[in-house]
């Protein structure tokens, strides 16, 4: 979170969840008040709160930061993932520095399937790959951890649809809900 303060840039890919800087705050609630182990009410609400701060990143920095997120059909498909929800992701897509792209079931490829991906680049242009597992997350700087997150990234991001198809993939959701 740090380090997206000071991001130029930002490519995610996210195979179960709608990325944070994306969700509604019910979304993120309900993520957040079914953690494993339990939190306590105050850290739950501090978590809440510190995701959709987080949010400002989309709108109000200058220069904007250029953010692409490719959002894997499971994702959506979520029981958690309502109406308001696919809503906040078709409006967040009509920003002029956000992508937002789906990767349909049929056009997974192996590396989608690894889990969830961030790319990030600061100001410096130095060049963070973060990800995350089951038993933890990291971040690296080293190059041929970054060149290789780049290229499953681009690998992921080829096969997603493009974000005009995204938009009206979600459209569609939205009329089936």
């Amino acid at each position: 979170m740090e380090r997206e303060r000071e991001a130029i840039s930002l490519w995610w890919y996210e195979a179960m969840y709608i990325p944070g800087l994306l969700q509604t705050k019910r979304y993120a609630q309900t993520l957040i008040e079914n953690h494993v182990p339990p939190l306590d009410a105050e850290t739950t609400e501090e978590r809440i709160a510190a995701r959709l701060e987080r949010q400002v990143i989309l709108t109000e920095r200058k220069p904007p930061v250029a953010l692409c997120f490719v959002i894997y059909e499971a994702a959506l498909r979520s029981s958690q993932v309502d109406g308001e929800q696919l809503h906040r992701l078709l409006e967040v897509s009509r920003l002029r520095n956000v992508v937002v792209q789906v990767l349909p079931f049929e056009r997974a490829i192996t590396a989608a399937l690894l889990g969830p991906l961030v790319l990030l680049e600061t100001r410096d242009h130095e060049r963070f790959a973060y990800a995350e597992g089951q038993l933890g997350s990291e971040m690296t700087t080293e190059p041929g951890a970054v060149s290789r997150a780049t290229e499953r990234l681009s690998m992921i991001r080829a096969q997603a649809l493009s974000p005009g198809e995204s938009v009206r993939f979600i459209e569609r959701m939205v009329d089936q809900s």
